[in-house]
């Protein structure tokens, strides 16, 4: 992690818990896998024809209806509960990540984004918006700090 709290990938990338422990990590083969998918992507709409549906515009409409029914699922949970769902709605949350994560490579791939670039350029970007100095412990947004 350098000293503006962004984590770069490839220098211990992955999830975190709470302690700041990974129960996930990242390695070079994670971005075969997601050309994989992408190409799983790809061929599951060849193969029902779909493609002349899937312009930029209707894939980022379906995301957002997918991460509007991702949202659906924490809509009445408390703060704690958010943290810690049960097997069931764990699952269900699950599976809307992995909608909302097929969108967003399926318009990635339409565009020709890499987004594993275009997050970290975001985050360099987000970094200077909300400078530790100013931001630590603060909700406000960048233009209220």
């Amino acid at each position: 992690m350098r000293q503006d709290g962004i984590l770069v990938y490839g220098q211990g990338g992955g999830g975190y818990n709470a302690d700041q422990s990974y129960w996930f990590t990242l390695s070079g083969s994670d971005m075969k896998r997601v050309e994989e998918l992408i190409n799983q992507i790809r061929e599951f709409s060849r193969a029902r024809d779909w493609e002349q549906f899937h312009s930029p515009k209707n894939i980022s409409m379906a995301l957002a209806a997918e991460a509007g029914e991702l949202l659906a699922e924490f809509q009445w949970l408390t703060e704690d509960a958010s943290r810690s769902p049960d097997e069931a709605v764990l699952a269900r949350i699950r599976d809307e990540v992995g909608d909302v994560f097929i969108y967003l490579l399926d318009l990635c791939d339409h565009l020709r984004i890499d987004p594993i670039k275009a997050a970290e350029d975001k985050m360099i970007k987000n970094a200077g918006k909300y400078p530790i100095e100013t931001a630590r412990g603060s909700a406000r947004k960048y233009t209220e700090l």
